[in-house]
Formats: structure tokens, sequence, C-alpha cells
């Protein structure tokens, strides 16, 4: 290498590091990390949340809904959006009407097919016509019967002087009175129509049972029933309470 070549190098070489060492003067390396200033680590303000004003109250919800009690401040003001109403109260209900009760008669006596008597009272049963004690019945031959009479001694001895209840208010009547009279479950204007000893008044339930008996010639609507055997007692009702004397 030539002289010359070899100076201009060393030369060079100075001048770098007197760079590098004028650099690390002017900026010195530093012992440790730069302290964080007070205003650096103070906690940072957190901001107080926004409560937005309370809503106004609907006044169609506070004129139609209102509390009536302290456990009501609980309840809804609106369901599915509509405002809560306050409908009227029920009306109280009627009382029930009671059942009518039924008066009990004594030893009734038949004073014909359909009328009883007790003493100087009558009382004539309900839905039919009373066979009365005179009539004359016919048969298909021309011979004629006491109907009237057999219908009211068949009636007696159905009845057999035992107590008899009907539908009336009051056991104390005068005169003749009409009414609907049991033996025990069975009715005694139904029996009378269903065996043909007295006829079913107009409009009566008891029509059709007055057909029945006149189609299968029971009764007033058949032959004498003396003429081949003697008169039978008609079939008893259930029997009475036997805690019942009459």
């Amino acid at each position: 290498m030539r002289p010359a070549a070899l100076l201009t190098a060393v030369a060079g070489m100075g001048v770098v590091a007197g760079m590098l060492a004028a650099g690390r003067a002017r900026f010195p390396k530093p012992d440790m990390e730069p302290t964080a200033s007070v205003e650096d680590t103070a906690t940072p303000e957190v901001p107080e949340p926004v409560v937005p004003p309370a809503a106004a109250p609907d006044p169609r919800i506070s004129m139609r809904a209102r509390r009536v009690d302290e456990s009501s401040k609980f309840y809804p003001a609106e369901v599915d959006g509509k405002p809560l109403e306050r409908v009227a109260a029920r009306k109280p209900e009627k009382p029930k009407p009671q059942p009518q009760k039924a008066a009990t008669l004594p030893r009734p006596v038949a004073e014909s097919a359909g009328v009883i008597a007790f003493g100087d009272r009558k009382l004539q049963l309900a839905g039919i016509v009373p066979t009365p004690t005179d009539m004359i019945c016919k048969e298909p031959d021309g011979n004629e019967w006491p109907c009237g009479m057999l219908a009211r001694t068949n009636f007696r001895l159905f009845l057999r002087l035992r107590s008899i209840t009907c539908d009336l208010k009051d056991a104390n009547w005068s005169g003749t009175t009409t009414a609907s009279c049991k033996i025990g479950t069975q009715d005694l204007s139904k029996w009378l129509a269903e065996n043909g000893w007295a006829d079913a008044g107009a409009g009566s339930p008891l029509v059709a049972l007055g057909e029945k008996a006149k189609a299968q010639k029971k009764g007033v609507y058949g032959e004498d029933p003396r003429k081949n055997a003697s008169l039978a007692l008609p079939p008893a009702p259930p029997p009475d309470d036997p805690l019942d004397p009459l």
C-alpha cells in the first residue's frame, strides 16, 4: 500500500472516533429510568353518570287508575301498552228463592176420582179432570156400569187413608183448593191418568198417559171390572216414612 493512502485512512478513522466521542459527551447515557411526576401518577377523574330527568306521569293513568291500598303500588300501571281502567263493581247477587215447602195432609178421603176431602175442605188434584161419581159408562155390547163410582172406589183403595204431601203454601185453607199431591214418590194425578180413572186436563203433561190408558181400555175406557173378577187392590206405592204413624 502506498504511504499516502495509508495516512488518509488513519486520518479518516481518527475523525470518526472524534465524532463518536463528541456525541457521547453531548448525549450522556442516563443511569436510571426517568421518574414519573405527581401529576402523571394521579388517578384520572371518572365523570359522574348523567341521570335523565324523570318522565312526567301520564295524565290518563293518574285519572283512570289509582292506588286503593298500600299493596297496589306494586301493580303495573299498564298492561300490553294500555293503561289500566277502573271497572264498576259487581252488583250483589239476589238471594235465590227458597224451595216451596210441601204441606202434609193426614187421613185423606176420596170424594171422587180427583177430589179429596178433609172434613169440610176439599182439594182438587192438578192436571186432571175429576170423574163424577154418578158417571155411567157403556160397554161395546151396550151394557152400562157405574164407572164413576168404581173410579172413586179404586182411588180410595189406593189412598188407604195414608198421609199425602201437597205443594201448598199453607195447609189451612178454606173451601176448595187445587194442588199437586204425592204419596211417597207417586204422584196422585199421574196414577189416576195412567190407570184411566180420570181424564187429563187440557194442556196437562198427563195427556199422553191418558191417551195410552184409553188405547189400552183401562179404567173408565174399558169394561165393567166386576164382570169376570172381583175388584182387586191396585199396586201399592212406595211405603211411607216408618217414623210417620199415619
